[in-house]
């Protein structure tokens, strides 16, 4: 069986027990980065065997899993945070798994993006979660401009490194249109921000953000 794992995004604490009897029972765990998953394992007193599976060596070791799961081995797969296949390599895994006729089943938990549009007060009725937005400006505004079409509440995720020049776009594109910003969901640090893209930049360009950010419009 391929265990897909959810796991915290912040507070240790946010892991349910069956999550935790599946990593205690399996015969091996695939992390997106084990360094950051023995955090967890540690914390819990799990002594389970880790491997490495992240979006560099997917195909390989995505194939050496597949061959072990076809072996009789159970597998928990995890990602740095929250629910793996949402923004990172998992669904390689998860969609060899299914080409091979294995059996897979999933341990829900914590996602960053849903925690935010709950917090954010919006429609929730219908949304568009629309992961990272483009990197440059020109293309990040043309993002923008598609989505806002949509005419539904808007979830992205975006770094601390980016998130001044996405707030002067989101600015150019939504005017004075409140957005919410959901910082370090569940860490000692979390903050909820609501205001116009002008009065966020006013107050960051004082602080600089720090964290990762969660983007509800």
């Amino acid at each position: 069986m391929l265990y897909i794992v959810a796991t915290p995004i912040g507070n240790l604490k946010d892991i349910s027990y069956r999550a935790l009897e599946v990593l205690k029972s399996v015969d091996l765990i695939a992390c997106e980065d084990t360094r950051h998953t023995k955090i967890l394992l540690r914390h819990y007193d799990i002594h389970i065997p880790t491997t490495s599976f992240f979006q560099h060596n997917r195909l390989s070791k995505g194939e050496y899993l597949a061959g072990l799961l076809k072996e009789g081995k159970n597998i928990a797969l995890v990602s740095d945070a929250g629910t793996p296949g949402v923004l990172d390599p998992g669904y390689n895994l998860i969609n060899l798994a299914i080409q091979n006729n294995l059996e897979i089943t999933f341990i829900p938990g914590a996602t960053a993006f849903l925690g935010a549009l709950v917090l954010s007060g919006k429609p929730s009725h219908e949304f568009y979660f629309a992961g990272f937005l483009p990197n440059r400006s020109g293309a990040r505004r043309n993002k923008l401009e598609k989505l806002k079409g949509y005419g539904c509440t808007l979830v992205f995720y975006e770094s601390c490194h980016r998130i001044l020049p996405c707030l002067e776009d989101l600015g150019a594109v939504f005017g004075e249109k409140e957005v919410v910003l959901v910082r370090e969901l569940t860490k000692k640090f979390e903050e909820i921000l609501r205001a116009s893209p002008a009065a966020m930049l006013e107050k960051f360009s004082k602080n600089i953000p720090r964290g990762e950010f969660v983007v509800v419009v």
